[in-house]
């Protein structure tokens, strides 16, 4: 008999992960390095180094008719937004929360946190880990708390630095010299943060984002849009599996269900990759692909009525 070759080693998480640490880096460091940002000091957003007051400075605007102004502020401010909308739209309603699962530097905390309350309780999420009553041990708690609080402090640090001047606020906050109403933001939003990665991040990502939201919506609108797909046919495969595809979804989704059970599914692929390691000996492969859907399946939020595709007949 001749040796089964095993498949390459599935690089697909691999992708993923250097697609969000480059877009959580970028997220970290476009206020510092003047990408984008908006100065409250100035009242002015900062695009690229410049800075982006829509051609509309004031000395212009009270020297200019009311024609002028409206068509400054429909060619720099609502047509970009025309543009780009649609085009974000069309991006969710083809391959949903893609943004969520590939790049979301909120979403990269979710899955991070994650895995280190999985090596802590057994469970990825602290109100599964309570139902088994798994609780860990004070000190490796401890540590979890630890590690979400300082995530949180980074993540309102950089919140700031999109609203103040990135520099100077470093500078201040090293020397001890920081103001008042800074101060607070940062102890406020470190808090909320740290709340929200240790109790409630995917809940956050399910029901309080509200791009994520408008993602899933205009995905599920298309009956043909990319989903996780179950193969039926080969369902006995799974009898002896433990449910890992389930137990690697950040979002604790049912990945094997219909597409309207998937709502918030973030297209991170986890649950695609779980089953092809566990499948990674089995001839036919994994059972859960990443394919366009099938409109009439429970794939789209209203559900398409079945037409029988014979003619009817005919009374004589």
């Amino acid at each position: 008999m001749h040796e089964q070759k095993l498949p390459n080693k599935d690089t697909l998480q691999r992708k993923r992960l250097l697609t969000r640490a480059a877009f959580f880096g970028l997220f970290l460091l476009a206020p510092v390095l003047n990408i984008f940002r908006y100065d409250l000091t100035e009242t002015q957003f900062v695009l690229l180094g410049f800075p982006l007051s829509f051609n509309l400075e004031l000395a212009w605007v009270s020297q200019s008719s009311p024609a002028e102004v409206a068509g400054q502020i429909l060619v720099w401010f609502i047509l970009p937004i025309t543009l780009l909308v649609p085009l974000v739209l069309w991006i969710a309603w083809k391959w949903g929360r893609i943004y969520c699962g590939w790049l979301c530097p909120h979403f990269s905390v979710v899955e991070t946190i994650n895995h280190l309350m999985t090596r802590v309780t057994g469970r990825p999420t602290l109100y599964e880990a309570l139902r088994k009553g798994r609780r860990g041990k004070v000190l490796h708690w401890a540590g979890l708390a630890l590690v979400c609080g300082l995530i949180g402090f980074s993540w309102a640090l950089a919140m700031l630095s999109y609203l103040l001047p990135p520099i100077p606020l470093y500078t201040d906050l090293v020397t001890g010299n920081l103001s008042f109403y800074p101060a607070m933001f940062l102890a406020v939003a470190t808090l909320l943060f740290t709340l929200d990665f240790l109790f409630a991040r995917h809940l956050f990502c399910k029901y309080g984002c509200a791009f994520g939201v408008v993602q899933s919506i205009a995905w599920m609108t298309n009956g043909k849009g990319r989903v996780v797909t179950f193969d039926t046919k080969r369902a006995a495969a799974c009898r002896d599996c433990t449910n890992a595809c389930d137990e690697a979804c950040p979002m604790r989704l049912p990945t094997r269900s219909h597409k309207r059970a998937k709502f918030t599914c973030t297209q991170c692929l986890q649950c695609v990759s779980a089953c092809r390691d566990v499948q990674k000996n089995n001839p036919e492969g994994s059972l859960l692909s990443w394919e366009p859907g099938e409109p009439g399946k429970q794939t789209v939020l209203i559900p398409v009525r079945q037409v029988d595709p014979s003619p009817h007949r005919q009374n004589a």
